[in-house]
């Protein structure tokens, strides 16, 4: 985890990374169809660049077995986002998670369905 503390990832290398661990180990052409359908209009030499840059920090592995450079996720995603929730809540929330729920329970229309998930998940935890 000390690789995220030393170099936290900026929202575009998030973006890489969210298609990483959604899709698995990908070609840089792979990546970049893919942020320019879920985001926004990416130039592939950005998205080739970035994702360099990544792997010199260590946040990607590259596979330069085949012609084409294979990229993998360095970082775990569960490990990532819950390192940069805890850091968002600690600067938001001063730590705590429940004002942070009464936040997003307030903010949106919670469907009935997310309600009774929100519930068991507490139940669960009343358990432990």
């Amino acid at each position: 985890m000390k690789k995220i503390m030393q170099s936290e990832p900026t929202k575009s290398e998030l973006e890489i990374l969210q298609v990483l661990w959604q899709f698995g180990p990908s070609t840089v052409r792979f990546v970049n169809d893919q942020l320019n359908e879920q985001k926004r209009a990416v130039q592939y030499t950005s998205t080739l660049k970035l994702m360099q840059i990544m792997a010199e920090k260590g946040m990607l592995i590259t596979d330069k077995s085949s012609m084409k450079h294979i990229y993998s996720p360095a970082i775990e995603e569960k490990k990532t986002k819950g390192f940069l929730l805890d850091k968002f809540v600690d600067a938001m929330y001063n730590g705590s998670s429940s004002s942070l729920m009464m936040q997003l329970l307030g903010n949106k229309k919670t469907s009935q369905e997310e309600i009774d998930e929100i519930r068991k998940m507490l139940d669960q935890l009343e358990k432990k």
